[in-house]
């Protein structure tokens, strides 16, 4: 029995180790590993959020890059036959959270393999990116292609979302902090009142932010993030979608958010000295790009820090179809993960 600490598994994205057990919250957290044998099982553990039926958390396991479980947690804790095979073979699993925090947390409290020689993690790859971002980077509704169908976790799947991909395209591993509805100066609304109980500063520095409790005791916001414990070479940060429902064309409320983003790039660059930051908008609508160019322009010559850049997406094309609530469907995410990726491997000479 092995459990998911850094000397048996690769860690992936914020994770917290507490009670014996490797808590998940964001989208994409979670590990890695490899043996050589004939059986493999993952016992998953879920919060109180897993019997109330209502947007569990999902979870993907991979063999050898090919998902054999794709499961919402609706029980306190569930046993997973992953792999199991007549021979010995050399097996890398990965396990990834594949909705989002807010909603419900999990845990991964024990790998069990048949294999004379245990578990190890997977190695690290080339590079390291953190991606900052909203619904769109949580992958929201990708399993659902139908733009006038609503939220679930059921239908979230990060891995199907352009800045995974962008990271398997540049070999590269990463962190995500994202949040359906999050913002910099407002979350997503539609009464022109700000929502600021939904804004991207307030939890950046904490492991995440849910209504499931690790163990059913800790909330993961009451958990200050470990900055060194994942140094990225490049960050991107992906806001201004939910922003702009409030800021619509109101140059006063837009440039409230340019401010506002040019201190939380301080608060960023605290955190983060060294990476270059990338800052993006656009898939859903680029009404505020130019403000994000501001606050580029704007906070360089406030702080002297010249290494950060915008980007503008494409905006989504109705040709390539919806997901729910309108969000990017995997077409979108694809073409979106391309250019990202093309234009990270210009900008970092990767």
């Amino acid at each position: 029995m092995f459990t998911a600490i850094e000397k048996n598994v690769k860690i992936i994205g914020r994770t917290h180790y507490y009670n014996d057990v490797l808590w998940l919250a964001l989208s994409g957290s979670g590990v890695e590993f490899s043996f050589y044998g004939t059986k493999a099982e993952i016992t998953i553990v879920g919060d109180a959020i897993a019997l109330t039926g209502n947007n569990l958390a999902r979870i993907g396991i991979s063999v050898n890059g090919k998902r054999v479980i794709d499961d919402q947690l609706n029980n306190p804790s569930t046993t997973y036959t992953v792999f199991e095979s007549d021979t010995e073979q050399e097996i890398t699993v990965t396990v990834i959270k594949l909705s989002e925090a807010a909603m419900s947390t999990a845990g991964i409290q024990e790998i069990s393999v048949n294999a004379a020689g245990g578990i190890k993690p997977a190695p690290d790859k080339i590079h390291t990116i953190e991606f900052i971002g909203d619904s769109i980077t949580c992958g929201y509704g990708v399993d659902d292609e139908h733009g006038l169908h609503s939220f679930s976790t059921a239908t979230e799947d990060v891995m199907k979302a352009y800045a995974f991909l962008a990271a398997q395209q540049l070999e590269a591993d990463y962190s995500m902090v994202s949040y359906s509805g999050y913002g910099i100066i407002t979350g997503y609304t539609e009464n022109d009142q700000k929502l600021t109980t939904h804004l991207i500063p307030d939890y950046y520095e904490r492991v995440g932010k849910s209504e499931g409790r690790f163990d059913n005791t800790l909330l993961p916001q009451d958990v200050r993030w470990d900055f060194s414990k994942f140094v990225p070479q490049l960050i991107v940060i992906n806001l201004g979608t939910n922003d702009d429902s409030y800021t619509k064309e109101d140059t006063d409320k837009q440039t409230e958010y340019e401010q506002e983003y040019v201190e939380f790039l301080k608060m960023v660059r605290r955190s983060n000295p060294h990476a270059p930051i990338l800052c993006t908008l656009g898939i859903m609508g680029d009404r505020l790009y130019p403000y994000v160019e501001q606050a580029v322009n704007g906070y360089t010559r406030e702080t002297g820090d010249s290494n950060i850049s915008a980007m503008k997406f494409d905006v989504q094309l109705e040709a390539d179809g919806y997901a729910a609530d309108f969000h990017p469907s995997q077409s979108t995410h694809r073409k979106a993960a391309d250019k990202l990726a093309a234009h990270i491997r210009e900008l970092m000479g990767w």
